[in-house]
């Protein structure tokens, strides 16, 4: 730092800055396909990662996460929103910024500083994905596949990353409602949580998450119009109770 430094004899070259502010972002979804059984059953639901193969070098031809360079005339959130859209095709997905990666190296153009956003997002919203731009290809992969990979950049610890975050998010807020019906079964839900965090284990959750006071609201029992309780079979060979999320989200405190 310059101390004399003041208005009249200040230039920004004398600040080292990145040399890009480039953008990633992780998209998870759950697929979901009907069992080819010819018993009644839950579908098969798999957690997968949205990955596009590079065009150019660096890491030409390699699976790497979407993203890009922000421009100067908008914010990395704005990159994030238009970068997803130009190379996959996506668009209107609700994203949370994860984390700033700024490993030296981690890119062998230069010194790039990353901002990355993650996402769990319902399958409607990629169903019109394509490549274009800086890539050849999108695709979906399972989550536990994609690690697996030789991925372009530091784009592999980014998805582990991702995926600790919105294991959080699926047990501490309700956004697993995004995946399933208005109304649902317990067991529904039960396997909408399990995919996304696989150790998820609660005994007794029927009767936790609909009596246990901190979440009491969060989901309701559905009636007929005559308030008899309505009942699904289309997963099971017995009736099951169907619930509905009431939009209440419960205030969790760690000291309670």
């Amino acid at each position: 730092m310059n101390l004399n430094e003041n208005e009249q004899n200040y230039s920004a070259s004398n600040y080292r800055t990145p040399d890009g502010a480039p953008t990633d972002i992780v998209i998870f979804t759950i697929a979901s396909r009907e069992k080819e059984t010819g018993k009644k059953a839950l579908p098969n639901r798999e957690l997968q990662v949205l990955l596009i193969r590079r065009k150019a070098w660096p890491f030409q031809g390699q699976w790497a996460l979407p993203g890009g360079f922000t421009r100067e005339t908008e914010t990395v959130e704005e990159c994030a929103i238009r970068e997803l859209e130009e190379e996959a095709g996506v668009k209107q997905v609700h994203m949370e910024f994860l984390n700033v990666y700024s490993k030296p190296g981690r890119d062998p153009r230069g010194w790039m500083i990353s901002h990355a956003f993650c996402a769990l997002v319902n399958e409607r919203f990629l169903l019109y994905r394509r490549a274009s731009d800086d890539a050849e290809e999108v695709q979906l992969f399972p989550l536990s596949e994609a690690l697996g990979m030789e991925l372009a950049f530091d784009h592999r610890d980014i998805i582990r990353d991702a995926y600790g975050c919105i294991q959080r998010l699926m047990i501490t807020q309700p956004i697993a409602k995004e995946f399933l019906a208005e109304e649902f079964t317990i067991g529904e839900l039960y396997q909408i949580i399990q995919t996304v965090v696989p150790t998820f284990e609660e005994r007794n959750f029927i009767r936790k998450i609909t009596a246990t006071q901190s979440r009491k609201g969060l989901i309701e029992e559905v009636r007929h119009a005559d308030g008899s309780l309505k009942q699904s079979n289309q997963y099971s060979q017995r009736a099951a109770q169907l619930y509905r999320f009431t939009g209440f989200v419960p205030e969790l405190s760690i000291y309670s």
